[in-house]
């Protein structure tokens, strides 16, 4: 356990929990960047039940995060305070229910996608192409080749921080352009999308063809957050990147794709500093060159380390 904390730290009154608890619990290897510190507790429930008896018995003052398959995301290296929520098989089921796909939180999106084509169901193509889980994607209204999450979200369920559980409508959720006026601390733990019969084989053909789009246009096999930055109004990031001379742009090890110059790579060695003080870096060469403000399509948490300066 983290020797820094206080005593009578929150984390010395957890609940007791039927999932499995583990404490400084290294959480670099199971992010996609492979970088960043530890958690103080790694929580993964046993269930639903499970978790909003965790939410709702655990300390008030405890912090709570949830980490999906760990896309989208840059931990920072001193590690995350409190407790980390990594929910598992147990949320990962995906359902067909006539024109409609139900999804635990924890189901890769890729994976719903995959199914709605075997159901012959169209509409959900689009999910092949983002990286990480159903529930990430409704929590920042993810989206791909022209298609975003609210475009087939009828509802989800989620628990909020005292572990109450709420269904609502895709429309109560504030979806905007990757944002969703979803608390911080509550958790998704369900979805329901809709769609449309189609042919399984058109339906298929659509998922090849985006699936040889990202494996021409971004870079693949390597330690990636996917898409770094958000779309300015009008434009394309990774456009005013280019444009600012940052493609290949390397710091420690940190590097800017020369594929795709929107996503940060983990080329060897890299920490989390490292990661995000590059993309700091592409923002002021771009807000200098062109008066944008990139805004950060990452998901960045945690502490740094004491030694290190803030990008």
């Amino acid at each position: 356990m983290n020797a820094a904390r206080r005593l009578d730290s929150p984390i010395d009154r957890l609940p007791t929990v039927r999932g499995r608890l583990s404490f400084d619990a290294p959480l670099a290897p199971i992010t996609w960047f492979g970088v960043g510190g530890p958690a103080d507790v790694l929580f993964k429930p046993a269930d639903a039940a499970d978790l909003a008896h965790f939410l709702a018995e655990k300390p008030d003052n405890l912090p709570v995060t949830v980490l999906g398959v760990g896309s989208n995301l840059l931990v920072r290296d001193g590690g995350l305070r409190g407790v980390v929520v990594r929910l598992g098989k147990a949320f990962a089921d995906v359902a067909v229910d006539g024109n409609t796909l139900r999804c635990g939180a924890a189901a890769l999106d890729s994976s719903a996608a995959r199914l709605a084509q075997r159901a012959g169901l169209t509409g959900l193509e689009f999910l092949s192409g983002i990286p990480g889980t159903v529930g990430g994607a409704v929590f920042m209204n993810a989206g791909a080749f022209g298609h975003e999450i609210k475009d087939v979200l009828i509802k989800a369920t989620l628990l909020d921080p005292s572990g109450f559980r709420h269904v609502l409508d895709a429309r109560d959720l504030g979806l905007s352009y990757r944002h969703s006026d979803i608390p911080a601390d509550w958790v998704v733990v369900e979805a329901t999308f809709a769609a449309v019969p189609g042919e399984a084989a058109e339906i298929a053909a659509k998922m090849e063809e985006i699936r040889r789009t990202r494996e021409d246009s971004q870079p693949q096999r390597v330690r990636t957050g996917g898409s770094t930055f958000a779309n300015p109004p009008g434009g394309k990031a990774w456009e005013l990147i280019d444009r600012a001379g940052c493609r290949g742009m390397t710091l420690g090890g940190a590097m800017v794709s020369d594929k795709h110059c929107n996503f940060l790579i983990n080329a060897g060695g890299a920490t989390a500093h490292d990661i995000e003080s590059l993309g700091e870096e592409v923002r002021r060469r771009v807000k200098a060159l062109t008066g944008v403000d990139l805004v950060w399509e990452i998901r960045r948490i945690g502490d740094p380390l004491p030694e290190e300066t803030a990008p």
